[in-house]
């Protein structure tokens, strides 16, 4: 079985980690395959490789090549290696609009035969207008494959049929981690971009015993990124035991040495690593739940002990009416530059659905500096906010990480057996069976696919428009 590959880039990420496991998988099992980028590699791969002219992302949706001329060069680079077509393209990420003519390349590819799986990690739906494919269907007749549960049923009952649509979760790897060293940080091992919720990590820092503090360990790639550079200002002007960019001047291994727990604020997640790494080397876990992340998680035998699921504030500290507004005027943008109009039944689901209290993580940047500042000026309120919310009375008893042994060895064990290279290399192989004997009829009904995910409950003005790959 030859197979291909294939991405838009290989810069080190996220998406690119998980071809890297996937190339390595495949190496164990002996198949031939072939990496395809738009781009060579910043690092050496080790694994064979081509390059394609066009492949790349393409600047304000401009092409240098026809969709017809990029899937020749695709085509190309599969027959340069093995003087035909790979049994199986296995593309990484190709619904959203990084590439103008992609989709329609894929299509070329697929009229001509060639077996396409199409591996999904980001949807264009989940509030990201801006790399949705307005004019543009989503390739039919395909295999596709998600990174977790809800994607599926959201394909699934979009139109995508279950001997077409295949579930592979990311591999973990054990993260490395220093011992001997002093215990004193609560590490966020995060790249500081908005979904991640940075304030919320500040808020939590208000809470943490004394000599110890909130440590994140990078900021975001794009340079002069305003709202992390006003947290950073922000946390200073308070005085809040909040460290930034860590990253920097640590190695990961010496940063995990020297905490207490792992933690995490984030709204929005695709796989969700954070939730599964730092048990790989013996490290808790505080922070934040995301329930279609976790859920996955809990079904392979991993528990969390100390996540929440939000963080409730007193209405009475934000000005009537603000967040709702805030809410239907985003929610009204991002219909809008899908090239929709929001629907009478979402603006109500907004204006009821808010009673006494409102979780912190859906407010914006604004609205959370106005309540951490008030918190901090008044210890009344900041004691009444524990007494409402456990975690916040609970963040601020975690000492030097003690007692928490076994669970961390329940859930490595879960991780290793349901997310390891063993794991991973079984379930790709037996996708590649399942798409090289199963040739499915179906498509996605892109606006049932919208109408899944623009949930107004599901929006959290921090997560919208932070602009990742």
């Amino acid at each position: 079985m030859k197979i291909a590959l294939v991405h838009y880039h290989l810069r080190r990420g996220g998406v690119t980690s998980v071809i890297m496991n996937q190339g390595r998988a495949l190496a164990a099992a002996g198949l031939d395959f072939l990496l395809i980028a738009g781009e060579e590699p910043p690092f050496h791969a080790d694994f064979p490789f081509a390059q394609v002219e066009g492949l790349g992302y393409t600047p304000a949706g401009e092409a240098p090549l026809s969709a017809q001329e990029l899937a020749d060069g695709i085509l190309r680079a599969m027959e340069s290696r093995w003087g035909e077509a790979a049994d199986i393209v296995h593309f990484h990420n190709p619904l959203i609009r990084k590439n103008a003519v992609l989709i329609p390349a894929l299509k070329i590819l697929s009229r001509q035969g060639l077996r396409l799986l199409l591996h999904t990690h980001d949807m264009a739906e989940d509030f990201r207008p801006d790399v949705y494919h307005e004019n543009e269907e989503y390739p039919e007749n395909c295999h596709y494959a998600v990174i977790n549960s809800r994607d599926y049923d959201f394909l699934n009952k979009a139109g995508l049929e279950k001997e077409g649509l295949h579930l592979i979760p990311n591999e973990v790897s054990v993260l490395p981690r220093n011992e001997g060293l002093k215990r004193t940080r609560i590490l966020y091992p995060v790249r500081a971009i908005r979904r991640k919720n940075i304030g919320e990590a500040l808020l939590l820092s208000l809470f943490i015993p004394k000599g110890t503090s909130v440590a994140i360990t990078l900021p975001p790639s794009t340079k002069n990124d305003r709202k992390y550079e006003r947290w950073v200002s922000f946390a200073g002007e308070l005085g809040l035991p909040v460290e930034f960019a860590l990253g920097e001047s640590f190695t990961l291994a010496e940063l995990l040495g020297s905490s207490i727990c792992a933690l995490t604020t984030s709204v929005k997640e695709g796989f969700g690593f954070s939730f599964l790494e730092p048990w790989t080397c013996g490290l808790g876990l505080v922070g934040r739940r995301i329930d279609y992340v976790c859920r996955d998680f809990e079904n392979s035998g991993v528990s969390f002990d100390k996540l929440y699921s939000g963080i409730e504030i007193p209405r009475d500290g934000i000005p009537p009416g603000l967040l709702e507004q805030k809410i239907e005027s985003s929610m009204a943008r991002i219909y809008a530059s899908f090239k929709m109009e929001m629907p009478a039944h979402v603006k109500r689901r907004i204006a009821e659905g808010f009673g006494g209290s409102v979780d912190f993580g859906r407010l914006d940047e604004e609205l959370q500096e106005g309540v951490i500042s008030a918190l901090c000026k008044s210890p009344a309120e900041k004691r009444a906010l524990a007494s409402a919310n456990r975690i916040l009375e609970e963040i601020g008893e975690i000492g030097e990480g003690r007692g928490g042994e076994g669970l961390a060895e329940a859930n490595r064990l879960a991780i290793e057996k349901s997310y390891g290279r063993e794991k991973k290399q079984a379930l790709l192989l037996d996708t590649y069976r399942a798409v090289m004997k199963t040739a499915p009829r179906h498509k996605i009904c892109k606006k049932s696919l919208l109408e899944l995910y623009l949930d107004p409950d599901g929006l959290f003005l921090v997560g919208i428009s932070d602009g990742q790959p």
